[in-house]
């Protein structure tokens, strides 16, 4: 069974995905492989600055993301270390796999 701070963690990385514009988000920066403006993804995600904004502090929040400042504007890109543990935690949740050391140490991975 998993402790109550790992459950927890996972917990708050399912949340994080539990909007399809964030699920945008993450994939399309996932996919370009290089840092984004939140104009940058504005543009190809089609919502509104605000919006973006918001989602994307839910989703650094949870780590999936990471934010870079650059002079009045930030970053954004894609935490390869918390993503790629991501799958590990689907599997523990659902009983078909074992919680790796790795996994426990994203939460803290920036």
């Amino acid at each position: 069974m998993l402790d109550r701070h790992t459950a927890e963690t996972y917990a708050g990385w399912f949340r994080a995905l539990a909007d399809p514009t964030r699920v945008q988000i993450l994939n399309l920066l996932a996919s370009t492989g290089a840092p984004m403006t939140v104009g940058q993804i504005v543009e190809r995600v089609e919502v509104g600055q605000s919006t973006v904004s918001a989602h994307l502090k839910i989703l650094t929040e949870a780590r999936f993301v990471l934010a870079e400042p650059r002079g009045t504007s930030r970053l954004y890109q894609v935490n390869q270390r918390c993503v790629s543990c991501f799958p590990t935690a689907a599997d523990v949740v659902m009983g078909r796999g074992v919680l790796p050391f790795a996994a426990v140490t994203c939460e803290i991975a920036r």
